[in-house]
């Protein structure tokens, strides 16, 4: 079978996978699903939301019939060209809303409480007027009115009185319907889902947000259903940063009527919390999602923003004046990374986008329970996008909405145990990713040990991520990051672990060549990160040369400390090494590109003796601690952070000062027990046990 010939197979097994999702579909959702290529070719001459977009299209679209579904786009495109206001043509519509007495408008109102009339106002988003009275039944019925608007429906009607124009407005709504779709039937979700496999149902969810799954990995997929949790997780904090055009957005401002963007990141404490001078609940308290676009330009305007966004994070609840108001609100944060990540993941941390407030701020970041690696989600392009059926949007938002009022946090129980290394916050985390999961992919909650399974190991993986990054930024007081689960039948242990940083060890496993030492050291910045010294040893009449990022003025002390100190005391070492015949090259590398350290005397001794008798180290060692240039030796300071980045830097043995000794007992004994300490108490000796010399 030719190249060709596997192309062709494998397009006609998707097109037959297709048409059976599609027969599935019209047999079990029939009347709820719409074609998404519809969607698209009508959005782009109306720049409405896509639920707007598909209300329309599911009345008017239902069937399979091109004649029919082409009398129904013509319906669709009257209804966008005559009743949709165009920012550009609002005093077009006006003139006409005068002439004609009455006329029929979609648009975007938000209402607000005049308190000097004691009555609702009503604005108009793209007609552009303000100040319209509308009845308090609306507002009682529809309370998201007052709080970022909705898109509806109007008749509006025009009356001018000439005696009554001072006191009141022309423009009446005689009637209000929102674009959203009635009580969803949850047993015809659960019901329905029953008939399609995890993979149809995965496919059938993500065409529903417009997106072409057959063009998609399987781990792409997954990170796409993630995003979806905090539309079905109450209290769900989830933060994705990534290149641009993933479509980080899209979903909650275009796909969910039950979400809202915040879009520049300024905000207050009374839009976002509680308005004190009208004792209304903000954002939070209207939608089931409040999403932040471009995290760097989040703002308060209020000194205790940040502060009362934490404690929400935590539980749901904030205080203004005497009351504690509780709100269900998922909090979204989604923004850029300009860099590529493996030199992020060098310089900073994978939240350094945040403003400073939030971004070096532990107790903030703790708070977060999923951080989705955007960086791994393709950019959008045309062929992104379906043109398959999917669920009209609003009915998908709907039946998420609904799975909110369940809880399926406990589903992994019955097969697995979370590991001892998941302090409570991790745990809520995990739980919760674990529950969301569930809610989308299974909705019945009826899920096999296997499919557990799964669900089990990304949201392990999502909220890992997070709590690498705070050990970077908080340290040791995160150090438990190695997360794992415990099979409750076999009892075998399974740890998971984060992509980007995994992969290969900066001190490589085995032995090094003669010359080469691995340490760690804290930059001026105050990072600690990985250290390579590469020495050579050529003839000459004893000099040292130092190159790579070695030339500054505390790492030449450093190396003069160490030459100085091996020329009165070499011999004490051994015999043979010269330092007046041979000259030395050293190489300083800064593995972590987190600018040089200065403690590197010792280190640097070590280094040219291994040169110099052409002996390496023994396999895997780090070193730490420091000499002055009298031989004297120098604790290490913060040693469970120190020994932390020689665990994760692949060290297996430690090189210790003895007066680090008193020290242990405050590193975590399963760090402890990850590295096999080597102590010595003076400079020869440290030389002797590094290179493996009874």
């Amino acid at each position: 079978m030719t190249k060709m010939d596997n192309i062709r197979e494998e397009a006609n097994d998707t097109e037959n996978a297709r048409d059976i999702i599609k027969h599935k579909l019209r047999q079990y959702f029939d009347g709820r699903i719409v074609r998404k290529d519809l969607t698209k070719s009508i959005r782009e001459g109306a720049n409405v939301p896509v639920y707007v977009l598909e209300y329309l299209l599911g009345q008017y679209c239902n069937s399979d019939d091109e004649s029919i579904i082409e009398e129904g786009i013509e319906n669709v495109k009257r209804i966008l060209r005559d009743n949709y206001v165009r920012p550009d043509e609002a005093q077009k519509i006006l003139s006409l809303l005068r002439e004609r007495g009455s006329y029929t408008v979609i648009d975007r109102i938000t209402v607000v409480l005049n308190t000097k009339e004691d009555r609702y106002e009503a604005a108009f988003s793209n007609l552009g007027v303000k100040a319209i009275p509308i009845h308090p039944n609306y507002v009682k019925d529809y309370d998201r009115l007052l709080c970022g608007g909705i898109w509806c429906i109007l008749q509006l009607e025009y009356e001018f009185i000439e005696e009554d124009k001072k006191n009141t407005q022309p423009i009446r709504i005689r009637k209000l319907t929102p674009i959203q779709m009635p009580h969803v039937d949850m047993g015809e979700v659960k019901n329905g889902r029953k008939a399609f496999t995890k993979e149809e149902w995965m496919d059938v969810l993500l065409r529903s947000t417009g997106m072409e799954p057959d063009k998609l990995s399987e781990r792409a997929k997954w990170l796409l259903i993630a995003r979806m949790i905090p539309l079905v997780e109450n209290n769900f904090n989830l933060c994705e940063l990534g290149p641009r055009s993933t479509g980080k957005s899209y979903i909650y401002e275009q796909i969910s009527p039950n979400s809202i963007l915040v879009a520049g990141g300024q905000t207050t404490v009374a839009n976002l919390f509680y308005n004190m001078s009208n004792n209304t609940v903000g954002l939070v308290g209207m939608w089931d999602c409040v999403a932040f676009d471009e995290v760097a330009g989040i703002k308060f305007k209020d000194k205790d923003g940040v502060q009362i966004m934490k404690g929400y994070m935590a539980s749901g609840a904030f205080s203004r004046g005497k009351a504690e108001i509780q709100a269900k609100a998922s909090m979204v944060f989604v923004g850029n990374i300009d860099q590529d990540v493996p030199t992020l993941l060098k310089t900073s941390s994978l939240f350094e986008p945040f403003p400073p407030e939030m971004g070096t701020d532990t107790a903030f970041l703790d708070r977060m329970h999923c951080y989705i690696p955007g960086w791994e989600v393709p950019k959008y392009r045309p062929e992104s996008f379906t043109d398959d059926y999917g669920f009209i949007t609003d009915y998908m938002s709907e039946f998420m909405r609904e799975l909110r009022k369940d809880s399926y946090s406990n589903t992994a129980d019955k097969y697995f145990k979370l590991g001892n290394n998941l302090n409570q916050r991790d745990t809520i985390a995990v739980r919760k990713m674990i529950s969301g999961f569930t809610k989308l992919l299974y909705p019945d909650g009826e899920v096999s040990k296997e499919e557990v399974r799964e669900i089990v190991e990304i949201s392990l993986e999502l909220r890992r991520r997070v709590k690498e990054q705070l050990k970077k930024i908080g340290g040791m007081e995160f150090f438990d990051v190695n997360f794992s689960y415990i099979d409750n039948d076999s009892f075998e242990e399974h740890f998971v672990s984060v992509p980007e940083s995994g992969g290969g060890k900066l001190i490589p496993e085995g032995m090094s060549k003669p010359g080469c030492i691995y340490t760690i050291g804290k930059s001026k910045t105050g990072m600690l990160g990985c250290y390579r010294l590469e020495t050579q040893m050529v003839p000459g009449s004893g000099k040292i040369t130092c190159t790579g990022l070695g030339s500054g003025k505390e790492q030449k002390e450093a190396t003069n400390t160490a030459f100085n100190y091996l020329k009165a005391n070499g011999r004490a070492i051994s015999a043979s090494i010269s330092t007046t015949t041979k000259e030395y090259l050293i190489d300083y590398t800064d593995l972590q590109g987190i600018g040089m350290t200065y403690t590197l005397a010792l280190p640097t001794l070590i280094a040219i003796c291994s040169a110099a008798l052409g002996k390496p180290t023994v396999n895997s060692l780090a070193v730490l601690g420091e000499i002055s240039i009298g031989g004297t030796l120098i604790k290490v300071e913060g040693l469970s952070s120190a020994l932390q980045v020689c665990v994760d830097s692949g060290a297996k043995r430690v090189l210790l000062p003895i007066t680090s000794a008193a020290d242990l007992g405050t590193v975590p004994a399963d760090l402890l027990g990850a590295v096999q300490p080597l102590f010595y108490s003076t400079a020869e000796e440290a030389v002797f046990r590094a290179l493996g010399v009874d």
